[in-house]
């Protein structure tokens, strides 16, 4: 694939995976309803276990700049098959998620048009809460961002990078406006962890808050097309770093223009709570715009990273050789990219008409956390191992390498661990409904067991070599030299 894009690319398409303005948007009231007024504090927290498994991606991408990162990084460094199993459930979650996303993306466009004074098309009503109609107009944004993708990272990062620009225009107005004008007073103690009520709202708060981070990694499925490896680590850590700029940003004006019951009641609408506080329509209507936008770039960013992996992996012969055609016309994994992008159109137009589907689509993003989570874990301990004589070379630079990933690690397992424990006492019954916990237990249960099946298939009836690997054949832990030009 060509080398084309730099850091600011990177970002964009890193910072469009996060999505700040719709985790803001809906994201930070959910989370208060947890934690109450300190919000800055658990996002603070939740930062630093992430913090330390970036550290973990960018280490290994400095040695190893790959399309598959984690795939390759665990396969190499832990087993085979665990690095298979990441880049697979992450491909299974991705197709849900997107599926998910056109849903939700063509209803934004429904109220935005409809706030905009039109009503009706060609004698057709909108109506946001047609799931038909959101559906339709989803997919046919999802079409047009695949083939946006398909023609080049640099187009595509040029596309995200100008929705970023409103997006982030408008949240930062609203809430430079509403930390200055907002009638709460400022309170450092919504910045004091100790304040937290019990050990149980912490563990809550954390897992929210380290799954608002989801996605800054979405730059290191880049790391093979930018015009230095160590661009993709810089735009990830970036990414990293204003993301949670914008979540104190966003908290703290929260807080300020918000009551706290105002604030646990807003629930998905906690954005458009806070705008009709400082500005009259039409103005208080740009946040929702900004959330659309938001949203159409979360689509986009899903099927990037995502053909990426699955062109390592048929690099691999893991997958089928189709997902490793690279166009020769804009040096993109073209005939992948445009798959992907059907096969999630296809599950998100079958949803229409398969009614359980729509519970095992919403289920499947609801538990996607747990795979998440699962992942940076096996990122952080394949970082660890590969460079665990650097203990002996260098304290300081294996206490970078070794201890805080593995610090990292401990902190997302302990929080996935009792995510689990949630769903599995939650209920005593099974039940297909995206609420029922052991039915969002069994989601990535049968994910990984799927991808049991497949790597069975790609180990013995495909051949891969990928599954003769040991730990003994990953590369030194030299950075890798830049390519030349």
């Amino acid at each position: 694939m060509r080398r084309s894009i730099g850091v600011l690319d990177g970002v964009a398409i890193a910072a469009s995976s996060t999505a700040a303005t719709t985790s803001i948007g809906i994201g930070l009231t959910a989370m208060a309803m947890v934690v109450g007024p300190h919000l800055p504090a658990i996002l603070l927290l939740g930062f630093l276990p992430i913090l330390c498994v970036a550290g973990a991606y960018t280490r290994l991408n400095r040695v190893e700049p790959n399309a598959g990162n984690t795939y390759v990084w665990v396969g190499r460094s832990l087993n085979p098959w665990l690095g298979f199993l990441s880049g697979w459930t992450m491909i299974v979650a991705t197709v849900a998620f997107l599926a998910y996303t056109t849903a939700v993306t063509g209803s934004a466009i429904l109220q935005t048009v409809r706030m905009a004074g039109v009503e009706a098309v060609a004698g057709l009503v909108l109506d946001p809460g047609s799931t038909a109609q959101s559906v339709l107009v989803g997919v046919a944004v999802l079409a047009g961002v695949t083939l946006t993708a398909v023609t080049g990272l640099r187009s595509a990062a040029r596309f995200q990078g100008a929705l970023l620009v409103f997006e982030y225009a408008v949240l930062l107005g609203f809430l430079g406006y509403g930390l200055a004008v907002g009638p709460n007073p400022f309170s450092l103690d919504w910045f004091n962890p100790f304040a937290l009520p019990s050990a149980t709202v912490l563990a809550q708060g954390l897992l929210l808050s380290v799954f608002c981070y989801w996605g800054f990694e979405a730059a290191f499925s880049v790391s093979e097309e930018v015009r230095e490896p160590g661009d993709a680590s810089r735009a990830g850590l970036l990414t990293l770093f204003s993301t949670l700029g914008l979540f104190l940003f966003g908290s703290v004006a929260f807080q300020r223009v918000l009551s706290e019951d105002e604030l646990t009641a807003s629930g998905p609408e906690g954005l458009a709570v806070f705008a009709g506080h400082l500005a009259d329509q039409p103005l208080a209507a740009l946040p929702l715009v900004a959330l659309m936008f938001s949203a159409v770039a979360s689509l986009q960013s899903g099927v990037i990273p995502t053909a990426r992996g699955m062109f390592a992996m048929s690099r691999d012969r893991t997958l089928g050789p189709l997902w490793s055609r690279v166009s020769p016309r804009f040096g993109t994994p073209a005939a992948g990219t445009l798959v992907l992008g059907a096969v999630a159109a296809g599950v998100a137009v079958l949803s229409l008409v398969i009614p359980r589907l729509v519970d095992v689509i919403v289920a499947t993003v609801n538990s996607v956390g747990i795979l998440v989570a699962l992942v940076y874990v096996l990122t952080a301990l394949a970082a660890a191992t590969r460079f665990r004589g650097l203990l002996r070379e260098s304290p300081w630079a294996g206490v970078r390498a070794v201890v805080l990933p593995l610090v990292g690690a401990s902190v997302v397992l302990g929080i996935t661990g009792y995510l689990c424990w949630t769903y599995a006492t939650s209920t005593d019954r099974f039940a297909v409904h995206p609420d029922n916990g052991w039915f969002l237990l069994s989601i990535p249960a049968v994910m990984i067991a799927s991808g049991i099946a497949t790597g069975a298939w790609a180990r013995w009836v495909r051949r891969s070599p990928y599954f003769l690997r040991d730990a003994g054949t990953a590369p030194s832990e030299e950075p890798a030299p830049s390519p030349s030009r």
